[in-house]
């Protein structure tokens, strides 16, 4: 579904002085990553170590200095504009870390979820249902009931706020679903709960997951693949079952003895 190769993304910084040399800072270098249409792909890592720039080059969401993406063999032009990638937002949808920080809280569940289906004209003949049902379904479907489409962010929970926010990314069906932290800023029981949600949705919706995460629990249960990053270069990618009992670089054995995991048996 997904392939990137050379991928590449640099950020100038300040001079030092008028006439100072140009200088830059490399997020990602060189990286080459494959996602099979179907698995479930974890992004580990340090922080600044570019899995969120990994994931932003891949969605066309910022353009890389060097290197290609393709989905489905057709070629990704973050420079091409809104419009251009507008097949590209139709086939995929984003979670993000902080579920307080994602939604408007001037909009109302029943607008914020079906933003995307007013974005990329979707109606009633692609959907199969009026986009007001479509809503209605799709809050189910992450287990909240449908009449919340009249309240606001602020009237629920932080699990529930993600519960929204995963209805938004996945209203229009799309068939990747991409997370960046999505579960970070849940306390450790929501955590299980969304990740159990999750899980569900992949088989349910038939998703391709890409999720980035710190929590070594979280790609254990949820993914089939494991990419390691360190200093924005892939150092690692191979089965999560092989990753995790027989990791083949000391960065990624420290990278295990040092996160913390969670249980979703205890959720």
């Amino acid at each position: 579904m997904v392939r990137a190769r050379g991928l590449t993304r640099r950020f100038a910084q300040p001079r030092n002085g008028l006439f100072g040399p140009k200088r830059w800072t490399t997020a990602l270098d060189d990286a080459d990553l494959d996602v099979r249409e179907g698995s479930a792909v974890g992004v580990i890592g340090e922080s600044g170590s570019g899995k969120s720039t990994l994931i932003r080059l891949l969605l066309g969401l910022d353009a890389p200095t060097a290197g290609t993406v393709e989905f489905d063999g057709r070629r990704v032009d973050a420079r091409a504009g809104a419009r251009a990638l507008h097949w590209l937002r139709r086939e995929t949808g984003i979670v993000f870390q902080d579920p307080y920080a994602s939604l408007d809280p001037r909009m109302s569940v029943g607008r914020i979820v079906a933003e995307p289906l007013w974005a990329l004209g979707l109606d009633t003949a692609e959907l199969g249902v009026d986009r007001r049902g479509r809503v209605r379904e799709v809050l189910a479907a992450v287990g909240l009931e449908p009449e919340t489409t009249g309240r606001y962010p602020h009237e629920f929970s932080g699990g529930q706020r993600q519960r929204i926010a995963l209805a938004r990314a996945i209203v229009h069906r799309p068939r990747l679903l991409v997370g960046d932290e999505p579960l970070s800023a849940l306390d450790v029981t929501v955590r299980a709960q969304i990740l159990d949600l999750l899980r569900e949705l992949r088989t349910a919706q038939r998703l391709t997951l890409v999720m980035v995460s710190h929590d070594i629990g979280v790609v254990q249960n949820l993914c089939d693949e494991v990419v390691v990053m360190k200093d924005g270069r892939i150092v690692e990618e191979e089965p999560t079952e092989k990753v995790l009992l027989e990791p083949q670089v000391a960065y990624t054995r420290r990278l295990l003895a040092s996160i913390p995991t969670i249980d979703p048996a205890h959720g």
